[in-house]
């Protein structure tokens, strides 16, 4: 029987070729139009044969007949168009499945089973398009003949509501979505509350329903838990589901698109992952913790959502185990939304993806001056990517813990943790993990002399050596992240051995590393100890700049460090006297206002007061 099917397959295409030579073909649709009438189904195979052969035979006589190539391209039209159809019934046949799985789950299980089918980290995850053909499957009144039970039917209807709402709402939002990074060239960029300039105003007023609701509440610094205590329905949840899904992958996409810059580039990408993984999270504990039986599968699915967001930002290549996802937050912000995956990643088995976002939250904690609390992330950490045979997030937690120990004054065990760090990297060719090593090394060893008062010139020269090999490699790997560490250590490393001009002369080497960073904890770091060298170096006036400078930046991100620089700035005031410090301050007011706006520089004396109140 094949072999007459066969034979029959090659007279419909040899007909099909005939027919669009003479011009009876008006489009490429004409020809799916009769292959799908005429190849029978699950014969697919042997008509694809058919096509393969007839193209074979062509492209042999190419060189000897002229009407060859027209034939050839005619053959091409059908089996692209075969493809296309092919394609076409697959989409089908999974949006069949996937309104049939919606169709016969339990109404508590269809969240969970509606967000496998949005879920990037699945291979069919289903598109704006592909999610239309679903709404109308799932639809009461949208297909001619429907055999669901009338209740069955009612279900579903919400859900198809939800789907068309969602799809809706990301339309109107999709021409706007980045317009709010442009509105004033001088505010800060990222996500923050209404302070910052964030999206959330432009959002609020472009988007309807649930959507607009949660846009509010962040635009107003309030609680999405509240959004929970009221009435959310099903097509209400789906609708957000649809709607933050879509503006968080195309928002990713955009800003990956971009220059590598503090303004709109990978970090403000990080940023995403993060803030739209804790508005699910901070949602999941509203509905969860509201005591009304179907907001639990809401809670559920708003869980789900926050996982498979953070799921999807661990599993980047270019994913930060070593610093610079703050650029986009200011300190309060920050501290919020890392709060909200404590307790959640708590309820997750230890896996790869685990490892690294704790490996975050421990640096970040850090970085917020909460040690104990640092130190107790990237220990979890360390076992859960040894275990899953992590070996980049194994070295980075190591470095991790022996700045910690550093940062605690326990040197000894900064320099054999990061000796671990070091053997680690090396032996798995790990080159950014070796570069973080390697500074942490001499860091370690730096501090570690200091603090034993040690005077030989040599135990400080061979530190500095490693710090200077971390930050060739550092540079050979393009790596910023890992350069603005190295250039800010080595910085330090001088001011700690007396030697503020070869600190300050590293640390200016190093600025355009350390702003291309976007890393505003390092740029805080390298501002504060650039004014300890020029204090150092009696330049009164620059270590006014810098130490005014350090101190909004630290404090602008929540990092208990803006202390040290407020210390200094002090002590310059005592020096020179309350006027001619204000003084000083005055004739920098051009060069700090566009980094802190005047607000900010306004604030700078209630900081120092802050500072000397405790």
């Amino acid at each position: 029987m094949s072999n007459s099917l066969a034979d029959q397959y090659l007279a419909l295409i040899d007909e099909i070729v005939t027919q669009t030579l003479k011009g009876n073909v008006r489009s490429k649709e004409q020809v799916r139009s009769q292959l799908e009438e005429a190849v029978e189904s699950g014969t697919g195979e042997i008509f694809e044969r058919a096509v393969a052969s007839r193209i074979a035979e062509t492209e042999a006589k190419l060189e000897e007949s002229l009407k060859a190539p027209r034939i050839l391209r005619a053959l091409k039209t059908i089996e692209d168009e075969w493809q296309k159809g092919q394609k076409d019934r697959q989409v089908a046949s999974e949006i069949a499945i996937a309104a049939s799985q919606l169709n016969q789950a339990e109404a508590v299980e269809r969240p969970l089973i509606f967000l496998s089918l949005i879920d990037p980290n699945q291979p069919n995850s289903l598109n704006r398009e592909q999610l239309k053909q679903l709404a109308k499957k799932l639809d009461a009144n949208g297909a001619a003949v429907d055999n669901r039970p009338e209740e069955l039917r009612e279900e579903m209807q919400p859900w198809s509501q939800g789907i068309v709402a969602g799809l809706t709402n990301y339309q109107q939002l999709e021409p706007q979505l980045v317009s709010w990074l442009y509105q004033s060239a001088g505010s800060n960029i990222g996500f923050g509350s209404k302070k910052e300039m964030g999206p959330w105003p432009v959002w609020q007023q472009l988007s309807a329903g649930l959507p607009r609701l949660v846009f509010t509440a962040l635009a107003e610094d309030q609680p999405l838990e509240a959004i929970t205590r009221t009435a959310v329905d099903t097509a209400s949840w789906v609708n957000l589901a649809i709607t933050l899904t879509f503006m968080q992958r195309n928002l990713v996409a955009w800003f990956d698109k971009q220059p590598y810059s503090v303004k709109a580039g990978k970090q403000l990408s990080y940023s995403t992952f993060l803030i739209f993984a804790a508005i699910w999270g901070q949602l999941s504990q509203g509905f969860s913790s509201s005591g009304i039986n179907h907001y639990q599968a809401l809670g559920d699915g708003s869980f789900q959502l926050m996982l498979q967001i953070l799921r999807t930002f661990s599993q980047r290549d270019d994913f930060p185990l070593y610093g610079g996802v703050f650029a986009s937050f200011s300190g309060d912000y920050l501290q919020d939304t890392l709060d909200y995956f404590g307790e959640p990643l708590a309820q997750v088995e230890g896996t790869q993806e685990k490892a690294r976002i704790l490996t975050l939250l421990g640096y970040s904690r850090q970085m917020l001056g909460q040690a104990a609390a640092a130190k107790s992330f990237h220990e979890r950490a360390l076992t859960i990517a040894q275990q899953a045979g992590d070996l980049p997030c194994e070295t980075a937690n190591l470095c991790h813990l022996a700045r910690n120990a550093v940062l605690q004054k326990d040197y000894a065990q900064g320099v054999s943790t990061s000796q671990r760090a070091l053997i680690l990297a090396r032996q798995s060719g790990d080159r950014v993990g070796e570069a973080n090593a390697l500074v942490n090394y001499g860091y370690a060893q730096v501090l570690q002399a200091r603090a034993n008062d040690i005077a030989d010139t040599a135990v400080y020269d061979g530190a500095i050596a490693y710090l200077n090999q971390g930050l060739e490699l550092a540079v050979k790997q393009g790596d910023f992240q890992s350069q603005a560490l190295a250039y800010n250590s080595l910085g330090v490393g001088y001011v700690m051995c007396d030697r503020p001009q070869a600190a300050l002369d590293i640390l200016t080497q190093g600025t355009q590393a350390i702003q291309s960073a976007g890393n505003i904890y390092l740029q805080g770091l390298c501002t504060l100890y650039t004014a300890e060298a020029h204090h150092a170096l009696k330049h009164s006036d620059e270590a006014v700049f810098y130490s005014a400078l350090a101190m909004f930046l630290l404090e602008s991100i929540g990092s208990e460090d803006w202390r040290q620089a407020a210390g200094l700035a002090s002590i310059l005031q005592r020096q020179l006297g309350p006027e001619n410090f204000a003084q000083t301050l005055e004739k920098y007011r051009r060069q700090l206002t566009p980094v802190m706006s005047m607000e900010g520089y306004d604030n700078l004396p209630a900081l120092l007061e802050k500072y000397r109140q405790g």
